[in-house]
């Protein structure tokens, strides 16, 4: 089954509408054989979209152990939780180590949580500056932002600087507390961007609402928004397996639909976003 593409904003690359998180097996150590079945499996299904990050355990080594040759098929990301410049240029020297890859197709600032953040990764030799370095030296091809908890931090960020991708929660809780959908998206549109949503099952948490046998929803309310693609880490074959079908069976919510879940979801919707501060 074909998983349907979408053009990344002004990157032009046209990735899957489902990517491979970095959460789940990957973020772990030890799990050497299960993570290269994972990746390798996920690329044979047609997944070109693969994220990690610097902070996420044996992500970025289980990628280099596991890709080889399939580089080249693949669209792939990392990030840096690093605020100084110095810091994120070390970072960049491990992940592209540990991934034994040349160069990062997308390199994302990670996790800007608050105004502080903001003036220290933007400010005199702050970590944007080792992004902007490493661009134009060919290390990393397009330059990202990670937003997790203020919708309003991001706003900053993107309002500061010309990114070419933005990732953030995309789940129907988010209309409820603090929105990304109202207050980040529109302006990533407008600036061409292309947006990667993740938290699509609240990390996991969307299976304990008795209600919902699949996850089946949640993944179509985040795909019917305006936004690239979906990260989802996953914890076996299984899941890899059943996000795919989901992706190749897709189909945009009806607003009646969308209004549905969100009411559902809404009761839930600050315990379920509890990693906003």
């Amino acid at each position: 089954m074909d998983i349907p593409k979408r053009k990344l904003g002004k990157t032009g690359v046209e990735v899957t509408i489902l990517g491979l998180g970095g959460e789940g097996i990957l973020r772990t150590y030890g799990y050497e054989k299960e993570a290269y079945d994972l990746i390798n499996r996920a690329i044979d299904l047609g997944i070109n979209y693969f994220e990690s990050a610097r902070a996420y355990s044996g992500s970025e080594s289980y990628y280099g152990r596991s890709l080889r040759e399939r580089r080249t098929e693949i669209f792939l990301t990392s990030k840096s939780h690093a605020r100084s410049k110095q810091g994120a240029l070390l970072h960049l020297q491990e992940t592209l180590r540990n991934m034994k890859t040349d160069h990062l197709d997308l390199w994302q600032v990670h996790d800007v949580r608050t105004e502080e953040d903001v003036e220290e990764i933007l400010g005199p030799s702050g970590a944007l500056e080792a992004f902007v370095e490493a661009k134009g030296n060919g290390l990393v091809r397009f330059i990202g932002v990670t937003g997790h908890h203020d919708p309003l931090i991001t706003k900053q960020c993107l309002h500061q600087f010309d990114f070419d991708t933005v990732l953030i929660p995309i789940n129907p809780a988010e209309p409820a507390y603090k929105s990304y959908l109202t207050e980040v998206i529109p302006l990533a549109n407008n600036k061409g961007m292309g947006i990667v949503g993740m938290k699509v099952y609240f990390r996991g948490l969307a299976a304990k609402l008795p209600w919902f046998e699949t996850m089946e929803p949640f993944f179509r309310f985040a795909l019917s928004q305006p936004i690239t693609t979906a990260v989802i880490g996953c914890d076996d074959l299984e899941q890899v397996e059943e996000n795919v079908r989901l992706a190749g069976s897709f189909s945009p919510l009806t607003e009646k639909e969308t209004q549905e879940l969100i009411r559902k979801v809404s009761p839930f919707a600050r315990e379920f976003m509890y990693y906003k501060p």
